[in-house]
């Protein structure tokens, strides 16, 4: 099951991939990550999906990463009389906390967080984006505004505030109650939606305790202004564009992305680009010209991995979506200008003796043309340091923790394989060795590049680097 490509592909899972021979098939065409969106669909439903997955890793004999996606905190109208109205411009409109169904003049908004955080001038956006008011005054019971872009809106539609950081934790109860159960079950990744500030990562942090890696979905715009803390703070970010693209013009979106990119790759944390990649998919079997350029682009700069959402949950072509990315991202590393644009946007490294071992790896094997660099970690650390380089080379990481291969199917170039423990040096370069050759990473006569740490087992104790031949 060796990808011939090193950006990974996330998909999430849903009512047209819900059956276990369609994810199988999934799994097959190159899906590397798969998502449980808990936003949607019942604990039954996830749990089915989860234990179909483990399933197929254990079939396959691969490890297959999956990633919970929590809802987070959503903001919403209430309803209406009639089921909806009408706004038009230069029309006041009233939002309070009164439950009673809306009328054309008023509704409720039952979130007495937004009425602590906004002040006059303030812009909410209702469903999408699509319509825009402004707050004029405002107490602690009622938000009077003027609609500014009018259209129709219905109940329970959604509302954001752009450019205040409100007074939310990014974990809701429901958020609390499906990561309790996710992490029962045993997910690889938590993504947390939402995240306005580095205090949500931690909030998270405490109640995971380890137990799976934190991924912080940027999607408010508040959170840029913290975005190199929460990057520092977090085991991998995503942008998810989606909401982002409704708080910020959408010429800004782009900038703010490569800035999200650039910050990942400075720190060598795992970046996702998500949100409409292939949305045409979605309805028909082929994507447009310019959502194939978007996710080459995301490619071009670097990232770990693309992600699919309704593409593949809920689309009539969830196979020919993963199967379309597959050979976009596997185009698109082939280009040369690949290669060129991803050593320009090397960050340096630091100056560890693991970076030190690292940076060297990379210009060795670029230097002998070493077909595949071998890492031992037990941690994931080594690894990580070594995909930071993004090297010509495809990474193996032999790892004898089942938890740190799962969660090393997220990051660039990786191909993670569970070993038994290593108890000396010569022990790892034998299996370093047969594991490649194995692997189909090497041949018989070639040699290969090794790094470690040792003591074997410790985190971030890279400090060995190992030429060897494949006898």
């Amino acid at each position: 099951m060796r990808r011939l490509r090193n950006a990974k592909i996330v998909a999430t899972l849903g009512p047209a991939s819900c059956h276990e021979d369609v994810i199988k098939t999934l799994f097959e065409k190159g899906a590397d990550v798969f998502r449980l969106n808990f936003s949607h669909g019942t604990h039954e439903d996830h749990q089915k999906n989860f234990e179909t997955l483990r399933r197929l890793e254990q079939h396959f004999n691969r490890p297959i990463t999956i990633l919970m996606d929590l809802q987070g905190p959503k903001l919403r109208v209430g309803t209406f009389a009639e089921g909806k109205v009408v706004l038009k411009p230069n029309q006041v409109f009233t939002f309070d906390l009164n439950a009673e169904p809306g009328t054309q003049d008023r509704v409720c908004l039952p979130h007495t967080e937004i009425f602590k955080a906004i002040e006059a001038g303030t812009d909410l956006l209702l469903d999408d984006g699509k319509l825009r008011l402004k707050v004029i005054r405002y107490s602690h019971d009622s938000i009077e505004t003027i609609v500014t872009t009018g259209g129709e809106l219905s109940n329970r539609k959604g509302v954001n505030v752009p450019a205040v950081l409100l007074p939310l934790s990014a974990l809701t109860d429901k958020d609390r109650h499906d990561l309790d159960f996710g992490l029962a079950l045993g997910v690889d990744w938590v993504a947390l939606s939402f995240v306005q500030k580095p205090a949500d990562i931690l909030e998270a942090q405490n109640l995971i305790q380890g137990r799976a890696k934190v991924i912080a979905k940027l999607e408010k715009p508040m959170a840029i202004q913290y975005l190199d803390e929460i990057v520092r703070l977090s085991d991998a970010v995503m942008v998810a564009r989606g909401d982002l693209g409704v708080e910020m013009l959408p010429e800004e979106v782009p900038s703010i992305q490569k800035r999200i990119i650039h910050s990942c790759r400075q720190a060598g944390k795992p970046v996702v680009v998500a949100t409409q990649m292939l949305d045409s998919m979605v309805h028909t079997p082929s994507p447009t010209r310019a959502e194939a350029s978007d996710v080459a682009t995301a490619i071009y700069d670097g990232v770990d991995a693309v992600m699919l959402s309704a593409e593949t949950a809920s689309g009539a072509y969830p196979v020919e979506a993963v199967a379309m990315m597959d050979r976009i991202i596997i185009q698109t590393e082939r280009d040369p200008v690949y290669r060129q644009m991803v050593d320009h946007s090397r960050p340096q490294p630091q100056p560890t003796v693991a970076d030190s071992i690292t940076a060297s790896a990379r210009q060795i094997a670029h230097i002998i043309s070493v077909p595949v660099i071998v890492t031992f970690s037990d941690t994931g650390s080594t690894t990580l340091r070594a995909a930071r380089e993004r090297p010509e080379s495809p990474i193996l990481a032999l790892t004898p923790n089942l938890q740190t291969a799962r969660f090393l199917g997220l990051v660039w170039g990786v191909h993670a394989v569970l070993v038994p423990p290593i108890n000396s040096f010569a022990e790892m370069v034998e299996n370093a060795c047969h594991l490649a050759f194995k692997e189909n990473f090497a041949k018989k006569g070639e040699q290969i590049l090794i790094t470690a740490g040792v003591p074997f087992g410790k985190a971030g104790g890279t400090n060995i680097l190992r030429i060897a031949k494949i006898d």
